[in-house]
């Protein structure tokens, strides 16, 4: 059913594999490796047309200074934060309530409803963002960090749910009878016997969300416009300049914006993985 691990394969699979593996990581890097190149190199490599070539010049500190002198990349990260950690915090609870309430309750219509969460994360979010833009427009939400952190809360606490849900049902459920029998209310339940065993997917969970909001451009440019409101995302493309776009400017800001969700993985990483495997052996 599952693949052969390659340390059971014959002597000429683990050769292959071995000489497969760095082209396969080498490729996989390619585009980021090339846009670190093009964060490096002056304005005049891209003008004379030196685009996949070594750099004439190192300007990689002239560069990455101008990003925050000659730009508004300061307010986009600040923005960033102001928009991904609300969602962070807002999906998280709530799924962890109603993943408590879907995973521990037996009521008529439970998968039903846990079908209903799932269910969103099966509809291509392109689809919705003429409805979603003309809600916001009703609402006065359009163009605001709010408007974009409800329709994200919204939109993610489907898959929350599903993980929480999951990993809820394989906690010991002898744990929740017994404090039961000893009278301990369903608040409380939740909030000193279950919420304190789900660290490890509260922390694996709130890295996946962080790096899914921080990284989302498509619904940063349909909600909003502007400095005031825009995320680091959506912001970078205003270094496209009306006749040629500052590849080394956007290269050394997405370099740049890609620092925040890498830092926040390798500094959750032990729970992350812990999070993630946890019940896998039993």
């Amino acid at each position: 059913m599952f693949p052969t691990p390659v340390q059971q394969r014959s002597a000429a699979v683990q050769a292959g594999y071995t000489a497969l593996l760095p082209i396969a990581l080498i490729l996989w890097l390619l585009p980021l490796l090339m846009v670190a190149l093009f964060s490096i190199k002056p304005d005049t490599d891209f003008t004379q047309g030196n685009l996949w070539g070594w750099p004439t010049s190192f300007a990689g500190f002239e560069n990455y200074a101008r990003v925050f002198t000659d730009s508004a990349m300061p307010r986009y990260l600040l923005n960033s934060v102001f928009i991904t950690v609300p969602t962070v915090i807002g999906a998280v609870a709530l799924s962890c309530m109603t993943g408590f309430a879907l995973g521990v309750y037996r009521f008529k219509g439970n998968i039903w409803l846990f079908f209903m969460f799932v269910a969103g994360n099966f509809v291509p979010f392109q689809i919705l963002m003429v409805p979603v833009r003309e809600l916001t427009l009703n609402l006065g939400l359009y163009d605001t960090r709010l408007g974009l952190v409800l329709f994200h809360i919204a939109f993610q606490t489907g898959f929350c749910t599903l993980f929480m849900r999951n990993f809820i049902r394989a906690l010991p459920r002898e744990l929740i009878e017994a404090a039961r029998v000893e009278g301990v209310s369903e608040i409380r339940i939740f909030w000193y016997v279950v919420l304190p065993l789900m660290r490890p997917a509260i922390a694996a969970l709130s890295v996946l969300i962080f790096t899914f909001i921080w990284n989302d451009y498509f619904w940063a440019v349909v909600l909003t416009q502007g400095v005031e409101t825009q995320p680091v995302t959506a912001g970078i493309t205003a270094f496209n300049s009306q006749f040629r776009a500052a590849y080394h400017m956007m290269s050394a800001g997405s370099i740049i914006a890609a620092l925040p969700p890498v830092m926040m993985f390798f500094l959750m990483q032990k729970h992350f993985i812990a999070g993630l495997t946890l019940g896998a052996v039993k």
